[in-house]
């Protein structure tokens, strides 16, 4: 299954992470400089949860990120499952 929020659609993305050596000028070195660039995936903050809404009288499963669970929160279970077509 995949990685996807199913109210905002937010995925993985990709990007890099930066491997530098040298000793940083403020403690006496010549500065850090970067030698090689990894390649890594940065998974989105997914919950799998069970929302109750009350119009419908039932419970929901979705799978979400942290910052959609605030948007449901903030909005309202039903406006927001609604908005995204889940219900």
């Amino acid at each position: 299954m995949a990685k996807v929020c199913e109210i905002t659609g937010v995925g993985a993305t990709r990007g890099h992470h930066i491997h530098r050596s040298g000793k940083a000028k403020k403690e006496g070195g010549i500065g850090r400089h970067i030698t090689k660039r990894v390649k890594r995936v940065i998974m989105p903050n997914l919950r799998s949860k069970r929302i109750w809404v009350a119009e419908l009288n039932k419970f929901v499963e979705v799978k979400l990120t942290a910052r959609a669970l605030k948007t449901v929160n903030k909005n309202g279970a039903y406006t927001t499952l609604k908005a995204a077509g889940l219900i």
